[in-house]
C-alpha cells in the first residue's frame, strides 16, 4: 500500500508539544550505542570525518549546564536537505513510518520533530523534550538524524574543549594531517561552518525546487521523497570542493 500525507503542515516557527507516541521499538538499544561510541572521555571534542555526515562529539554534551535535555529541548527542523540525506542512507521507509506515528510532521522547512511535554524518565525530571531523546542520549541512529544534530556544539564546549586557550586537547589523526598544529576545537569549529554553509544552501535550494514543482505543498510519499534524495545528491556534486575538507 502507498502511503502518503498531504499539506504544508505547520505554520514555521510554531512550537508543538504533544503527548508522546510509542519510542521507536530499538530505542534502547540505540541510545547505548549512541552514548558508548562516541569516545569522548579521553578527548572533549572529537572530529569523525565523513563527509557529509561528519559527526562532531563534545563530552560536555552528556553533562549539559543548562539541563538534562541541553540542545535537545529545542530539536532542530529535519529540513529539506536533511531528508535527501536521510533517503540516500536508506531511510525513506522510516521517514514514513515516523510521519505516519506523528513524531515527524510536514512543514514549511521539511519535517518538523515532535516534542515531548516535560516527564520523568528513568528516575531523573526531564524538561520538554525532542521525542528522539532518552535517558541515556539519541534513540535514532546518526543517519536518521538532521545534520546539525551530528554537528553542532555549543562555544561553551568548544571553550571547554580547549577553543579559547588555543591549545589542543585531542587530535583525530586525520584531522590532525588537515589542520596541522590546530586543537581540535578549533579544526570543529571550522568544520562546523563548513557543514552549516552546505546544509543552508541546500535547503535554500532544494526549497526553490520545491515552490515550483509543487506550489501548494508536495505529498508526502515514496515518489517525493525519491525526488528529494536525487535533488540531494546533485546539491553535493556541485558542492564537491567544498566537501573536500570533509573528507578524511
Amino acid at each position: 500500500m502507498t502511503r502518503c500525507f498531504t499539506g504544508r503542515g505547520l505554520a514555521s516557527g510554531q512550537d508543538v508539544v504533544h503527548p508522546a507516541p510509542p519510542p521507536p521499538a530499538d530505542a534502547g538499544t540505540r541510545a547505548s550505542e549512541t552514548v558508548t561510541t562516541t569516545d569522548t572521555a579521553r578527548t572533549p571534542i572529537r572530529v569523525e570525518l565523513a563527509g557529509p555526515h561528519t559527526r562532531i562529539h563534545a563530552s560536555l554534551c552528556m553533562a549539559c549546564p543548562h539541563g538534562l535535555a541541553g540542545c535537545c529541548a529545542a530539536p532542530p527542523a529535519v529540513a529539506w536537505a536533511d531528508i535527501g540525506r536521510i533517503v540516500q542512507l536508506g531511510g525513506a521507509g522510516w521517514l514514513l513510518d515516523e510521519i505516519g506515528a506523528g513524531r515527524l510532521r510536514p512543514s514549511p522547512r521539511g519535517l518538523a520533530i515532535l516534542r515531548n511535554p516535560p516527564a520523568e524518565v528513568e528516575g531523573r525530571a526531564f524538561p520538554g523534550r525532542c521525542v528522539y531523546l532518552g535517558a541515556r542520549g539519541c534513540t535514532i541512529a546518526p543517519e536518521r538524524r538532521s545534520a546539525t544534530c551530528n554537528y553542532y556544539v555549543c562555544d561553551e564546549a568548544l571553550a571547554e574543549g580547549g577553543e579559547s586557550e588555543g591549545e589542543p586537547t585531542a587530535r583525530a589523526a586525520s584531522t590532525a594531517r588537515a589542520a596541522g598544529t590546530a586543537s581540535e576545537a578549533r579544526t570543529a569549529r571550522e568544520v562546523h561552518t563548513a557543514l552549516m554553509d552546505l546544509y543552508a544552501y541546500g535547503d535554500l535550494e532544494i526549497a526553490e525546487a520545491i515552490t515550483s514543482a509543487w506550489p501548494a505543498g508536495p505529498v508526502w510519499n515514496e515518489a517525493f521523497l525519491g525526488w528529494l534524495g536525487t535533488r540531494y545528491e546533485e546539491m553535493l556534486r556541485r558542492r564537491r570542493r567544498q566537501l573536500r575538507r570533509l573528507t578524511p
